[in-house]
Parts: C-alpha cells; structure tokens; sequence
C-alpha cells in the first residue's frame, strides 16, 4: 500500500533535475577522491601486499562491475530514494529490509560525522599553519553544518555544482602528479604492481578493506533516480562513471605511486610515515606549490564528501518516513525546492551532539572521533553491497529472468565483496588503526540496528498489517 494521493502531492522529492553528470559528481564526491589517495592509499600500501595495490583496486573494480550489470536493470524497477533497503525488500521480504535499511541509516550517519571530524581537523590545523589563526576545530565543524543546513533546502543541482568544481580541481591535481611520475619514469610503469604475485601476496586481505572502502559511494547512483532525468539512461551511466573512476583513477593512480617510491620499496616507504607519503611525493615531483594546493583540496575533497554522505542520510530518513516507518514530519519537502530538508534536520541535530560529545571530553577529531566512526560506517555498506549482490539475482529470478547479467554475475560480485567485508571485520583493527577495544567492537552495532530493523517490521506485521505493506514500497513513479 502506498501512500494517498493527498499524501503524495507534498512528498515526492524535485523530479527530473539532475542528469548523469550531477549524479556522477555526487556519488564519486562521496568517495572522496583526494581523502582517498593521500589518507586511504598508503594504508594499503603500508600495511596491505604493497606493490600489489594498484591490482586489488582493479579486482574491486571487476567485482563492482559484475554487481553493476544487475543493478542498473533493477534500479530503475524501484525509484526509490532508499536503494539498497527498497531492493533488499523487494528481494528478501520486509523484515530483512527494514534490517537494512537502519544498519545503512546508521553507517552513513556514522560515515558523515566521521568526515566531519577529520574536515575540521584539516580546516583548523590548515588555518593554525598557513595564517597562524588558532581556531577550534569544534567551531569549524559548527560551521561547516550551517553551510550543510543551508544547502540541504536547495534543488541537488546546487549541491552538485558545487560537488562538480572541487571534484575536478582535486581530480585534475592528481593525474598532473601521476602524468609528472609516469613521464619521470620513462613512460612505464612497474608490471609487477598487476601481477598476480604481488596481487595475492600476504596483505592481499587488507588491501581489499581499503580498495573496497574507496566505493562507499556507489549506491548514490540509486539514491538519486527520483529526482533524475530520464533514469532509464541516467542511472547506468552515473553507475558506469562511477566504476570508471574506480577502474581507471585509482589504479593509475595507486600504478604511478607504486613507480614513484619504486615497487621493492613502496611498502617501506609508505609504512614510514602514511599521513605524509603522498604530499611527499607531490613535493618532489611537482614543488611545495603543489604541496601546499594539495592540503587545500584534502579540505574541499573532506568537505564534498561530507555533503555528499549528508544528502544520502537525509534521503535515507525520507524514505522510511515516507513509507511509515519513522514519523511522517521527516517525509515533508520543501515546497518551492522539492528538497527533503525535514529529514535532514535530525541529522544535523545528531552531528551537533557528536561534535560537542567529542569536544567537551577532549577528543581529538581525526584520532578519535573519525577513527571510531569510520570503520563501522564502511564495514556497514560493504555488507549492504554484498547483500544487494545477491538480492539482484533473487529479484530477476521471481521475475522469471534467466540472463547471465541479472543472475550469476551479480552473484559473483557480491560473493567477491562479501570475502572483501569478513576481511574487514577480521582486520577491523587495520581499518580503523585503532587498539581500542571500544572502538573495534563498535561493528556489533550494526547487528544492533539491523536486529531493532527487523523487530520494528516484525511488530509492524502483527500491529499495523498497512504500514508494515509500505515497507519499501513507496515508488514515486
């Protein structure tokens, strides 16, 4: 049962606005590319197989591409802005999606605070050194959610302006670093970096955590189609881009590193000092200038990644308001906009209480608050993702659809991401880089939020047979 028609006049999101493009810009800002080559890389390189980096990224770029070729034939069957939660369901049944659905609600709200912290660490340690401003990094943070708050009342086509500029710049930065590497070295890069040797030598299992880490942001493709243009066409073209910049711009990226510190060396090198490796490398083949621009755009790149995550949560509580499964107050949406700015507001009201909880206990923002929330976060949608692997062919298959690309091969994506998530819970002391036993027990709320999911369906079943119908069902055709 869907919602009324009155009901549906005030809450559907702004249709047919954003095209592949802005798609594209959003879900590839919410990997973050930047964050992802100077912070998430040499982790990899460091604690994972090494030279063997560049070839995990593109084993993840092989499973991505296997979920894809269902996933874009499934999507446009369920516009709905909860994505993985309205497949799940329509796949699995209610009870394992509205399961998803809070494990999802939770790891992104986790992921964005996360962001968050590291964003106004970045800003306020950027101020302190360039201009000798001592700002806290809790202001920084306030601030940047006011600017967040201001924007979620606006069309996406704001957001994904904005999304569009600071992706290119940070983009363009570093294919200039690799082009300057891969021309230092002759014009060839190391085979040994794709060879099944170095691939599969020990290390291999974390590696996959962060490789897979870095496609945080596929399910935007699905999140978004409500307000697509024609997301037949749309929707597998901002997927497709997205496994491109996976498939082209990290493992060129991670070849050309490999080259710059040497393939004997590169797990050495960037083991000594992480945080540094890559700014040392645009040192010394392109200058402090560019040094000095590459700290700048970590800041943007932190804070696209932030609005991006920000847009996901809020569209996420929309869905499930909408559908009757939080309260309908959050399902509102703007009226001149079509933005969905009642469900962001609780979300904003949640980042507020993480930034001041972290602050008054004395926390620091990239240590403590990023590393505590950004492993749960990640762990959540990898499973999300290998979950989804396998509705995709279970939907098909009730539809009486026997195609290799909405069965098997999606099956096969999400068993290689699925090997890909019990790696990061094995190694989530890798993933977070903590030794907290607090910190590295927090993927057991995961299981918490997918148990209170499914136990709010399951009550929904028995006590209110008509909500419980909607359970990602609403479809704003």
């Amino acid at each position: 049962m869907g919602l009324n028609k009155e009901d549906r006049a005030d809450r559907h999101l702004s249709r047919g606005t954003l095209g592949a493009a802005d798609i594209t810009f959003m879900v590839v800002a919410v990997a973050a590319p930047v964050a992802v080559v100077v912070a998430t890389m040499p982790l990899a390189f460091a604690l994972g197989n090494g030279p063997g980096v560049a070839g995990t990224y593109v084993l993840v770029a092989v499973a991505m591409t296997l979920l894809a070729l269902g996933y874009v034939k499934l999507v446009p069957r369920i516009p709905n802005a909860g994505a993985f939660y309205a497949i799940i369901a329509a796949s699995f049944g209610r009870v394992w999606g509205l399961a998803a659905a809070y494990v999802a609600l939770l790891s992104y709200m986790c992921l964005c605070a996360a962001t968050l912290g590291a964003l106004a660490f970045f800003t306020s340690d950027l101020l302190a050194r360039s201009a000798g401003i001592t700002v806290s990094w809790a202001v920084c943070a306030m601030l940047a959610l006011v600017v967040l708050t201001a924007l979620s009342f606006y069309r996406l086509t704001l957001t994904a302006s904005i999304l569009g500029v600071a992706l290119a710049a940070e983009v363009l930065l570093i294919l200039v670093l690799d082009i300057s590497i891969l021309v230092q070295n002759g014009g060839s890069l190391p085979i040994v970096a794709v060879s099944p040797g170095a691939v599969f030598a020990p290390g291999f299992g974390i590696a996959t955590i962060y490789a897979f880490n870095s496609c945080i942001g596929f399910e935007g493709t699905a999140i978004y189609q409500e307000e697509a243009r024609d997301r037949e066409r749309t929707i597998p073209r901002a997927t497709y881009a997205f496994i491109v910049v996976v498939a082209v711009f990290y493992v060129f990226t991670a070849w050309c590193l490999t080259a710059a510190a040497g393939a004997a060396s590169v797990k050495e090198v960037a083991g000594r000092d992480p945080g540094h490796f890559v700014f040392s490398v645009a040192r010394d083949h392109l200058g402090q200038t560019a040094e000095t621009i590459l700290a700048c755009l970590v800041i943007t790149s932190a804070f696209a990644a932030v609005l991006g995550i920000f847009n996901n949560s809020a569209r996420y509580l929309f869905a499930l308001s909408r559908d009757g499964v939080l309260p309908q107050r959050f399902a509102q949406v703007h009226p001149k906009y079509g933005s969905p700015f009642a469900a962001g507001l609780p979300i904003v009201i949640v980042m507020v209480i993480v930034v001041l909880g972290f602050w008054l206990a004395g926390l620091d923002p990239l240590l403590s608050l990023a590393t505590a929330l950004t492993g749960i976060g990640s762990v959540g949608l990898m499973a999300l993702l290998a979950l989804t692997g396998f509705a995709i062919p279970v939907f098909f298959r009730n539809q009486k659809s026997q195609k290799l690309s909405t069965t098997f091969l999606p099956a096969i994506g999400g068993i290689m991401i699925t090997f890909a998530t019990v790696f990061s819970v094995l190694n989530y002391s890798a993933l977070t880089g903590s030794t907290s036993p607090l910190i590295n027990s927090l993927p057991l709320l995961l299981v918490v939020a997918g148990l209170v999911g499914a136990g709010q369906a399951l009550w929904l079943k028995a006590k209110r047979p008509n909500d419980y119908d909607r359970i990602g069902n609403t479809v704003m055709v």
